[in-house]
């Protein structure tokens, strides 16, 4: 009925970038889960390119209120769907109110664009960017997105000391376990090893998972997801006292984003490494250490562009 009433979308829209044919991208989650490729952008990058207007019927005229674009970084709560939080909002006006009557291109370029966040799609918070364009008109507008990818970088950390901690029950158990560093890079190796100095009840195995917990909200109101990343067998059979097992875990191999905490105030995401041990009845034996994910500079990158990230980051 709109569309017959000459409302309707009478123009196409696309967003072209001028170096997207060379500019990297990357795969990200939509909403519903599906994989999208997006084109990746760090902080302090420039977002230039052209608008291109098709009207669907070249000599019919297009009566507009004026058309702007729009580059923005939002938060979605997907259980607040009512609220979307802003935290980056820049526009230009690309042309007054007027009419078309032909298809046109606008360029656009906005420089030098502060993106002080990373790009996350998780369980129950979404963080993305994207360029709108907006063609008003009186009754429906006509409303075009291109999504963005933003990783952000940090540079090798000033302090990464090893972790060492101790699982035990009085007189039954006393197991230490040490991992290299407490800070690793999304596609390092995390080396350790698991003592045995006490052992007097029946373990049957032990297996170390990767634990992402997604924070949302504050106070009362906060909500924890809990997802497992990986999970893998480390020992099968009874250790004796003395003994010791090694650990060596490539996280290049999983789908893992960097330690992100207190995103804008609105979530956090923080990883664990998770050890259990089962004993011969099946009761479980955990412990749980928090370990700092970050993205190190590709080596691809123009110098320019590497380090951008704030390394205080890292140092919280």
């Amino acid at each position: 009925m709109v569309s017959w009433l000459g409302y309707g979308n009478s123009a196409t829209v696309s967003v072209i970038l001028d170096d997207e044919e060379t500019r990297e991208k990357v795969p990200v989650y939509a909403e519903d889960e599906s994989k999208e490729t997006h084109h990746l952008f760090y902080d302090g990058e420039s977002v230039t390119g052209k608008v291109d207007i098709k009207l669907k019927q070249e000599g019919k005229k297009l009566e507009h209120q004026g058309i702007k674009i729009e580059f923005l970084g939002l938060i979605e709560i997907y259980y607040d769907r009512g609220n979307h939080y802003e935290f980056v909002k820049l526009d230009k006006d690309l042309a007054r109110p007027g009419m078309l009557t032909e298809s046109c291109s606008f360029p656009f370029e906005f420089l030098k664009v502060v993106k002080q966040y990373e790009s996350y799609a998780g369980r129950n918070v979404r963080l993305r960017y994207f360029v709108k364009v907006t063609i008003s008109r009186r009754l429906v507008d006509i409303i075009h997105e291109k999504g963005l990818v933003v990783h952000q970088l940090s540079c090798y950390p000033e302090t990464n000391s090893p972790l060492k901690m101790e699982v035990g029950i009085e007189d039954c158990l006393h197991i230490e376990f040490e991992y290299n560093r407490s800070k690793y890079h999304l596609n390092d190796v995390i080396v350790g090893k698991i003592y045995f100095i006490l052992v007097r009840i029946k373990i049957k195995h032990m297996e170390l998972s990767i634990i992402k917990r997604e924070t949302t909200g504050s106070g009362p109101n906060t909500y924890n997801e809990n997802e497992q990343i990986s999970r893998f067998e480390i020992m099968d059979g009874a250790p004796v006292r003395g003994e010791s097992i090694p650990i060596r875990l490539f996280l290049s191999a999983y789908d893992l984003t960097p330690t992100m905490k207190d995103v804008n105030k609105k979530f956090s995401v923080r990883y664990y490494l998770n050890l259990v041990l089962v004993d011969e009845e099946d009761r479980r034996y955990f412990k749980q250490q928090e370990v700092t994910l970050w993205r190190k500079s590709p080596t691809s990158l123009k110098p320019e562009n590497r380090g951008v990230a704030a390394l205080e980051n890292m140092r919280t």
